[in-house]
């Protein structure tokens, strides 16, 4: 069955616990948390302090996505504020030890590659990892249309054997979901599709029906 992760960078600022909880109502699997250093990538996002208020309010799966120069500098602090899955990128220096650190935390450890990043970079590195997060577009910013080209990763990474989660990040909607889950993605981050829907509960249901 197809996961669905609704990042909460596209809610409403002024509402992120308002978000959270409609997330939960909608019976997603997870909720996404970007954060951004303003270097790895041109924006500003959120610290371990708003995840941590949020998992006291809410019980749900947080899935850390650390788009930061330096992941490893963070890792026990979003660890101690409540991260389930925390993913780091392949393409800063020594990703390797964050993973480990992750690890230690025994929590899910996650790589993720930017469009133009090949699978080729973390192949040795497969079976130490629980998820590989394909960025569908280039990361920074919610809104953008979907590269179709990034999906042969997935393609690639099921025909290696990596049997863990394959998640995919940017311009994912209703209409593309489908072609995502063919290519062996089965956990779709959704923002703006699923925070701007007219039903976000219906909306949640034709996802997990993929």
């Amino acid at each position: 069955m197809i996961k669905l992760s609704p990042s909460i960078l596209a809610a409403d600022p002024l509402r992120l616990a308002q978000a959270a909880k409609l997330a939960l109502d909608a019976k997603c699997d997870e909720l996404h948390f970007d954060v951004m250093d303003g270097h790895f990538v041109p924006n500003l996002s959120f610290g371990p302090h708003t995840l941590k208020a949020m998992k006291q309010a809410f019980d749900t799966v947080y899935d850390v996505h650390l788009m930061l120069d330096n992941p490893e500098c963070f890792i026990d602090s979003f660890a101690d504020a409540g991260a389930d899955i925390i993913t780091v990128h392949a393409e800063v220096n020594e990703f390797l030890k964050s993973v480990e650190k992750i690890k230690a935390h025994q929590l899910q450890a996650g790589i993720a590659l930017k469009p133009k990043t090949p699978v080729s970079v973390i192949r040795t590195y497969l079976g130490l990892i629980d998820r590989v997060l394909l960025m569908t577009v280039e990361p920074g910013f919610g809104g953008q249309k979907l590269i179709p080209s990034v999906l042969d990763k997935a393609k690639e990474l099921r025909s290696l054997g990596f049997d863990g989660d394959i998640e995919a990040d940017g311009g994912i909607n209703g209409q593309n979901a489908h072609i995502l889950a063919e290519a062996g993605i089965n956990v779709l981050v959704m923002g703006t599709a699923f925070f701007g829907a007219d039903d976000p509960t219906g909306f949640a249901q034709k996802v997990h029906l993929i």
